[in-house]
């Protein structure tokens, strides 16, 4: 076990090559530079080692954007390529998280995991990397993330007997049960061995024995968006402007703390799966909208966290070389640490009278000993007045007074010293304010140290100047700051009396830091606790500010007055709200209706409802009831991409293809126009044959389309519905000109709107002879067109008795009527079947 000794930098460091070009796009284009690991430290590394950095505040909120994970992947050859193995660590949060998984041609997977991940280096392999010889999934990975940095790494680092090594070494006990996950997973071990050995040294640390979380994630439990349709969504970033917060995102995130704000992230950029564990949450969500005490009392508590994980991926590294900086991280971090287990019994009182199972486990997990251990080792050392503040001189205070009096005294005399000194300057400075008669007071900044500072107007100043022996003078409006030489010498005296602090006060933190590692594993359940309150509390937050309704998980998909929750966002006031409706028996819904009518925004907007369904959030609508989809696939926007040199059309055309090789009968699928980067007749057969691939699946299907002929496939097809958005149209005042009312509503049956193409071209500025012309074309083309297809009484039957058949078995399998009100539905149902048929009469053969 090479890493016991603190000193082993890497072992034989000089051998590690590694490649690192912030763009590898072709490989070929870009000129890669091999450097031994020890010297390797300037190439193209774009993060400074986050050893220094202290944890942010809860303010920071938006510190969750900033990249801070590494990936390392590999892919088995030969016969076992296609399964990739996945290590990644969070340089704020010291968890590694495993995949290994099975993939496709398309990398589907690898991809979307790389997406949610937003690394900020990827390590591979160099022989997957070999120019002229790189890999499929490389190539893959370089194209989709053009500004992420690429390392390579040999290849006998990524090694599956080191990475189990690795794992038993660093592995916390509570998370044990990972290596029987593990042990047969060669690829995701290989990954584990490289990324660590790898981050280790950039952090120029090594991690503490056991105390690391490690867990395997599999792809099985979360649902699967991929990276385009999360694009198409704008789930997590406005497609318009990235620093919008008119995303879904933006839309629940009312969170309170970094951790809970990265948790909505990727559990909207992967929704759950499983029925059981939705329902818990929305019971949470659901007792904190009903009891109003518990909801902010449990605020008012989370909004007192700082970043719980960072805190924990910096407590839990050891630094290899001793510096000041180091020195001062570690006592700002222990004084986080005591902030944060103060926190734990305020955090249970909270919850102390909470009835739901969730919140319950919560609290008892809570119960656990080992917060009171580690902050009773803590105050036996440290200042029980000693808190987190915010403001730098007054959080230097802290540190320096942070250990209590007599346990060493030579950091005694040492913290006197530091209070002559301060004492001194600040009587240095009413020294001078009296000599010259000037307003002066004393400031500080981290990066000046001590300085004078007035509010003073100039005309006053003798010759509008300050006296000479002022220095380093800068004027901010009425406010100057300036020093003395004076001043720079005691700030330098200051500064080294401090550095003494530091280092004594760092020696006993160190020895407090090794007492209290065997118990700091109840830190992860606490960030986990933290995280996930503050995802419930946004949920809830977000319900009180719009009439929100509490899902239900069934077979059918059900909205009844569903609206866009980004939308209502934008416009600050409630969109037009429209049902939706499909089951097994109707899991095909075609849906036309005039330009700007609603119809992208409509299938939007179920897509949307469905992820808020399956994260455990409300949903808006009256009442909506969903069936629990797998994939969620999109196909929307009409844009070419010249960087992989696709047209339009192609671009559409990868789209769909990726979405047949995919979906399975548990898919949500989004279709937004098909087909129009062609002619007509190709545009119209292409939507056709897809349209027939997809009826024969049990996904369910939403196709908006402008081809109307598709409009017909309900003749042949049973389980196909037709639905169009209605306008309205109103004459001007003048008579003569009629314009377009939009609705927004839904209804059944196919459009009956005729050439709306050109009414809208009307409105736009477009000559009024070119319209003429056109419509005058439209009108000689529209005669040519033969009839369309009709259907005849069978079909019509046929239609029928599909549809009673459906009805029937869904009202056996999901309803909860009493068996008067169920005789009265089959009654009307059965009045319904009649009517929508022809009688025998009117066809012989019918019975």
């Amino acid at each position: 076990s090479y890493f016991g000794d603190k000193s082993s930098c890497v072992e034989n460091a000089s051998t590690w090559n590694f490649t690192s070009s912030s763009s590898v796009r072709g490989l070929n284009s870009t000129y890669i530079r091999k450097a031994p690991l020890s010297s390797g430290r300037s190439v193209c590394r774009n993060h400074t080692p986050l050893m220094g950095h202290s944890v942010t505040s809860s303010s920071a909120v938006s510190a969750h954007t900033v990249a801070s994970v590494i990936v390392a992947v590999v892919e088995g050859r030969g016969l076992a390529r296609g399964e990739v193995g996945m290590a990644s660590i969070d340089l704020k949060n010291p968890e590694v998280i495993l995949s290994q998984f099975a993939d496709n041609t398309t990398y589907a997977k690898v991809i979307t995991k790389l997406k949610i991940l937003m690394p900020l280096e990827i390590i591979m392999s160099n022989t997957a990397c070999d120019v002229g010889n790189a890999t499929k999934l490389f190539s893959l990975i370089t194209e989709h993330f053009k500004n992420v940095t690429f390392t390579t790494v040999q290849r006998k680092y990524f090694n599956e007997t080191k990475g189990l090594e690795y794992i038993e070494q660093l592995c916390a006990s509570e998370f044990s049960t990972v290596f029987m996950e593990v042990q047969s997973k060669y690829y995701c071990l290989a990954a584990a061995a490289a990324l660590l050995k790898y981050v280790e040294f950039i952090q120029n640390s090594v991690y503490a024995p056991k105390s690391l979380k490690v867990r395997f994630q599999g792809s099985e439990k979360t649902a699967m968006i991929d990276s385009s349709s999360a694009q198409n969504l704008e789930l997590v970033i406005n497609n318009r402007d990235s620093r919008n917060g008119h995303t879904l995102f933006g839309v629940l995130n009312y969170t309170k703390t970094p951790g809970g704000s990265r948790r909505l992230r990727s559990n909207i950029l992967e929704p759950l799966v499983d029925a059981e564990t939705i329902n818990t949450r929305l019971d949470c969500v659901q007792e904190l909208l009903q009891d109003e005490e518990l909801f902010f009392g449990l605020q008012a508590v989370i909004s007192k966290f700082l970043d719980t994980e960072q805190l924990l991926s910096v407590l839990v590294q050891i630094p290899k070389q001793d510096t000041v900086k180091t020195a001062e991280s570690k006592i700002t971090n222990l004084i986080y640490l005591k902030h944060t287990l103060e926190l734990v019994e305020p955090l249970k009182a909270a919850l102390r009278s909470c009835s739901t199972p969730l919140l319950k486990a919560y609290y008892n997990s809570l119960e656990d000993a080992r917060f009171r251990i580690i902050l009773e080792k803590i105050t036996t050392v440290i200042n029980d007045d000693t808190r987190y503040t915010k403001g730098c001189l007054s959080m230097r205070t802290q540190k320096c007074y942070a250990v209590k009096p007599n346990i060493n005294e030579f950091l005694d005399i040492a913290r006197r010293t530091y209070t002559e000194i301060v004492d001194d300057i600040a009587g240095m400075i009413t020294q001078l304010a009296e000599k010259y008669n000037l307003p002066m007071k004393t400031s500080f900044s981290s990066a000046r140290g001590f300085f004078i500072q007035m509010n003073v107007d100039c005309s006053t100043l003798p010759n509008g100047q300050l006296p000479s022996e002022f220095t380093k003078i800068t004027k901010m409006k009425n406010t100057y700051s300036f020093t003395s030489a004076d001043l720079i010498k005691m700030n330098e005296r200051c500064q080294e009396s401090l550095r003494e602090i530091y280092h004594m006060t760092y020696l006993i933190v160190c020895k407090l830091l090794n007492e209290i590692y065997e118990h700091i594993h109840c830190l992860y359940k606490l960030s986990d606790v933290v995280s996930m309150l503050d995802m419930l509390l946004s949920f809830a937050h977000a319900c009180t500010l719009s009439d929100y309704v509490r899902p239900e998980f069934t077979d059918t998909l059900a909205i009844k007055q569903g609206w866009h929750p980004i939308l209502e966002k934008i416009a600050m006031e409630k969109p037009v709200s429209n049902n939706t409706y499909l089951t097994e028996g109707n899991n095909f819904v075609i849906i036309t209706g005039p330009n700007m009518s609603g119809k992208s925004t409509y299938l939007k907007q179920i897509a949307l409802c469905q992820i808020m369904a399956q994260i455990g959030s409300y949903v808006p609508a009256e009442y909506c009831s969903f069936r629990i989809a797998e994939q969620i696939f999109t196909r929307i926007g009409m844009d070419d991409d010249i960087e992989t040199n696709a047209s339009t059309f192609m671009k559409e055309m990868k789209e769909i293809a990726y979405i047949i090789q995919n979906a399975n009968d548990k898919s949500l699928i989004i279709i937004d126009e098909l087909g129009r980067g062609t002619s007509a007749e190709e545009g119209i057969g292409i939507c056709y044959a897809a349209c027939e691939y997809l009826l024969n699946l049990k996904a369910f299907t939403l196709f908006a389309t402008h081809f109307l002929e598709l409009c017909h496939m309900d003749a042949l097809y049973p389980n196909v519905e037709n639905y169009h958005f209605e306008v309205q149209h109103v004459r001007s005042s003048a008579g003569n000109k009629e314009k377009i009312a939009y609705t927004y509503t839904l209804s059944k049956g196919y459009t009956e709107e005729k050439n709306y193409g050109l009414k809208a071209a009307e409105v736009s500025s477009l000559p009024s002879s070119v319209i003429l012309d056109a419509k005058e074309i439209t009108n000689h083309i529209a005669k040519q067109i033969l009839h369309r297809q009709k259907s005849t009484p069978e079909m019509m039957k046929q239609r029928a008795v599909y549809h009673l058949a459906m009805r029937l078995v869904q009202t056996a399998r999901n309803s909860r009527l009493d068996p008067d009100s169920l005789r009265i539905y089959l009654k009307g149902l059965k009045k319904k079947y009649e009517a929508s048929y022809p009688a025998p009469g009117q066809n012989d053969e019918q019975q």
